[in-house]
């Protein structure tokens, strides 16, 4: 957006003519191209300028009308909110989420203890299972890592959490939210499994990509084809072993395409001998052959 925009949409928002404040703004839009991805959460370049303007005011200490600025942002409150909030996170605009201020703002004051230790153990056990040349890099001060864990102690206590609201607190995507989760959970299992046996969770692409342990080796494909004929042979042995329609459909075709070949031989040999053809001592025998003649068309 031009600077001859911005100062126009300076005056939409009702704010005073101050250079200072335009230049502010403009410092900040240009800050916001390298470090927020607006598509994620579906901002335009005109809300990003009315949230670059609002940040610009809390930063000179100005006075900012929200409810107007949503209004010429296009977006629901709701949505300008989560949007601002992930903004400030991106440009390290908002102070670090304490986890004290989460459980005292949702009520579990019990988990300010289990939740930093769920913290730590995901860190040391996230960077151990790095390459030795990444681990220098791995941050963990972005808030959504602290909203995980809040949310999975409570999860493992039965307490009930708003999780769109943590989502926004955070200022995350419900996306990367999900694949955090399930990063934290697969590494911290024995601290947050509720239940006895692990289940096999998808491996998020952005978090678990760097783990030694989570790169699927070529042999693997060869096990699971293993896997998938052993699991056709006992189809017909294992009792109790559901089978899919189609593995129905074909064991009656190939039944009835045995049975009509067996009768083609039986008619030839008949004919070669006798010279009359071969007359089916079976009632209805012809009757249960031809309901599969469609299967056979097909």
């Amino acid at each position: 957006m031009a600077t001859m925009n911005m100062k126009q949409l300076q005056v939409k928002l009702g704010l005073v003519e101050s250079v200072k404040l335009t230049r502010k703004a403009e410092e900040l839009q240009r800050l916001s191209r390298v470090h927020f991805n607006s598509s994620v959460f579906g901002v335009g370049e005109v809300c990003k300028a009315v949230l670059c303007f609002e940040l610009a005011c809390i930063a000179l200490q100005i006075a900012f009308d929200r409810s107007r600025a949503i209004r010429c942002s296009g977006l629901s409150e709701k949505a300008y909110i989560r949007a601002s909030t992930a903004m400030q996170n991106a440009m390290n605009l908002r102070k670090k989420l304490d986890v004290r201020e989460l459980a005292v703002q949702f009520g579990c004051v019990r988990l300010i203890k289990m939740t930093q230790d769920v913290l730590a153990l995901y860190q040391s056990r996230f960077v151990a299972a790095l390459p030795e040349a990444r681990r220098a890099s791995a941050d963990f001060n972005r808030p959504i890592f602290t909203a995980v864990a809040f949310f999975l102690c409570a999860k493992k206590n039965k307490l009930k959490v708003d999780k769109l609201k943590l989502i926004e607190l955070c200022g995350s995507s419900d996306t990367e939210f999900n694949n955090v989760c399930a990063s934290m959970m697969d590494l911290c299992f024995d601290t947050l499994g509720t239940q006895k046996v692990k289940k096999e969770v998808k491996t998020p692409k952005g978090l678990l990509d760097a783990l030694p342990s989570k790169r699927k080796s070529p042999s693997d494909d060869s096990e699971s084809d293993g896997d998938d004929e052993m699991d056709k042979e006992n189809i017909d042995v294992v009792p109790g072993l559901k089978r899919s329609k189609k593995s129905v459909k074909d064991a009656e075709y190939e039944e009835w395409k045995s049975a009509l070949m067996t009768a083609r031989e039986a008619v030839k040999r008949s004919v070669r001998a006798t010279g009359e053809p071969l007359k089916p001592k079976t009632p209805g025998w012809q009757a249960s052959i031809c309901k599969y003649v469609n299967v056979a068309s097909q």
